[in-house]
């Protein structure tokens, strides 16, 4: 604090989030290949590709198995949506074992054959890693969120060896009001990260893919966008579905089960949906087109286009169904690796379909990339990290425009029929989501109830006459009283005016009502569990100043104010645009 200035110390710490989160990242990928790598290669048995169905479940189970173990009383989760939530709600604070927690779990399940990718779960641990941090040095609120944004950033340019896509990933979906103060601590994280995980552990996601794009494959581009987009809004409601079946099987283990048989026999069918998926998208990158049935029941059908093609299809359509049942069964994973694969299967399935009819000759190798780049934009609503992360980790940047073209439509596509993201419209149901496009709603979120309650109010009993009171009444500074019973139990409100009007007058019938006879109901009552914004509704509606609120038992707990309100929203204005600054 004497040596060094806040800024110069925020990017001392960004290096520090960079190197541990680059360390989990080359972690997470080695102990995962390690595990697919022994499962594949080195378990040599007997009737082993029977056994090979199993093996998902077994990912899941063990998965299942170690957060009902190790993590108790504790909430696991997964997804980038916590980290969303953990901006919004909790001071940008999230539990230290994810930091490990995640890596652990997702490694298991998708070593394991879980249709799942590991991006989300490196990126959710550097956020943890980027939180505990700030939080050990004690630092602010806008300060600790900057370092999460700087450990998701590195967990995912690790993950990925894309620094670029890394640090866009966190500016569009993290911090979509974003400085170049801020900036600079990104690039330092993700820039670490990517250095310490590719000495690591050096193997690139895919190899280098290089070819321009033609104008006459403008217009295909185009559909195979508006193809895409709809499939988008398919994938969210379908996940939805799954997920809300899912959710209803309340025997975790049981719900391990089933979707261990669903994975079982998805995978027998269709062997590209083990684990990741990524090698099955080499394949067709290196132009080996006929090896996608290689390993399947349908190889006797290689030679043949139609098959193939769809093969292909069927892989996709299932990639979604796996994905979902192994991400809402207990498994650890994300949505990043699926929505590339399954672009990239839709790509490669549109070009190859038009090559067979003769129609036009298109590059499908480019198809496929920009196929993937289209999924990610319109399941994640965040087009500018799909362009770069699938230009960065095929090497296409010969195909910017047509990546520019693709996700645009698809974004724009879903964004249409799903105002939220795959990862936000939980959060938006919810109230819990920071919304650059309302304001006051986004202020207002971040509130809460109890934290703005006034309790300095003179309680008067029901069986209590005015003239019992009277020194009370006449003293006090506000202008409204609490009808509490002895149970703490909220009955009515009486004002100050009334009161007096009984004090003073000469209706001495009056003076001898106890309260209950004389107060009266408040036009509406607040529970104390309400969003904000639906309190400042109630007071809108009703044109009032103050309202009194209750718990769930109806028992009094105070009144809350619009003065109470407008005071905190200033204050939370003031810190975003400081936070912004």
């Amino acid at each position: 604090m004497q040596k060094i200035s806040n800024r110069n110390f925020l990017v001392f710490l960004a290096v520090l989030v960079g190197i541990v989160s680059g360390l989990a990242a080359a972690l997470l990928k080695g102990m995962t290949h390690s595990i697919a790598a022994f499962l594949q290669d080195d378990v040599q048995i007997e009737y082993k590709y029977y056994i090979y169905l199993l093996f998902p479940l077994i990912g899941i189970l063990l998965s299942v198995m170690y957060v009902r173990r190790f993590i108790k009383g504790k909430k696991m989760e997964h997804g980038i949506t916590p980290i969303i939530y953990a901006i919004s709600r909790r001071s940008s604070k999230i539990p230290v074992h994810n930091s490990y927690s995640q890596i652990i779990t997702s490694a298991i399940t998708v070593g394991f054959g879980g249709s799942a990718g590991l991006e989300a779960p490196i990126a959710y641990s550097g956020a943890a890693i980027g939180s505990n941090i700030g939080s050990f040095f004690g630092l602010n609120y806008r300060e600790i969120t900057l370092l999460l944004a700087c450990g998701t950033a590195a967990g995912i340019a690790g993950a990925f060896n894309s620094p670029i896509a890394g640090m866009i990933f966190a500016i569009e979906v993290l911090l979509p009001e974003f400085s170049i103060p801020a900036f600079i601590p990104l690039l330092i994280a993700v820039a670490t990260s990517s250095v310490i995980s590719k000495a690591l552990y050096a193997e690139p996601l895919f190899h280098l893919v290089t070819g321009d794009w033609a104008m006459n494959g403008v217009f295909y581009y185009i559909i195979l966008a508006l193809v895409v987009g709809v499939y988008s809004i398919f994938f969210a409601k379908l996940s939805i579905r799954i997920k809300r079946w899912l959710d209803g099987i309340k025997n975790p283990y049981r719900k391990v089960w089933i979707s261990g048989a669903i994975l079982g026999i998805l995978i027998f069918l269709f062997p590209a949906l083990y684990g990741e998926g990524y090698i099955t998208i080499q394949q067709i990158l290196d132009g080996k087109h006929e090896a996608l049935l290689g390993n399947s029941i349908f190889a006797p059908y290689q030679g043949i286009g139609i098959a193939l093609l769809l093969f292909v299809v069927l892989t996709a359509l299932f990639k979604t169904v796996a994905s979902l049942v192994t991400l809402s069964s207990g498994g650890n994973g994300g949505i990043f690796a699926p929505s590339l694969v399954l672009g990239g299967l839709l790509g490669f399935s549109f070009a190859y379909g038009i090559n067979l009819t003769g129609w036009a000759e298109l590059n499908v190798v480019n198809f496929t990339v920009v196929g993937m780049a289209a999924t990610l934009s319109g399941i994640m609503h965040a087009p500018l990290t799909a362009i770069f992360l699938s230009a960065e980790i095929t090497g296409g940047y010969a195909l910017m425009v047509p990546l520019m073209i693709v996700t645009a439509i698809s974004y724009l596509i879903n964004k249409a029929i799903m105002k939220h993201s795959i990862y936000t419209k939980v959060l938006a149901e919810q109230g819990d989501l920071l919304s650059l496009e309302d304001k006051d709603g986004t202020v207002l979120s971040m509130m809460k109830l109890r934290y703005l309650l006034e309790k300095n109010f003179t309680i008067l009993k029901p069986n209590e006459k005015a003239m019992d009171r009277r020194h009370d009444i006449i003293h006090t500074k506000r202008n409204i009283f609490p009808i509490v019973d002895d149970e703490g139990k909220f009955l009515g409100i009486i004002h100050s005016e009334r009161l007096l009007e009984i004090l003073l007058g000469e209706d001495v019938s009056a003076q001898e009502k106890p309260m209950q006879e004389i107060m009266q109901k408040p036009v509406d009552i607040v529970n104390i569990s309400l969003r904000m914004d639906v309190v400042m509704q109630k007071m809108n509606r009703e044109d009032v100043w103050m309202l009194p609120v209750v718990d769930d038992d109806g028992k009094y707990l105070g009144f809350i104010s619009k003065s109470a309100v407008f005071n905190k929203y200033r204050a939370l204005l003031m810190r975003q645009a400081e936070y912004y600054a």
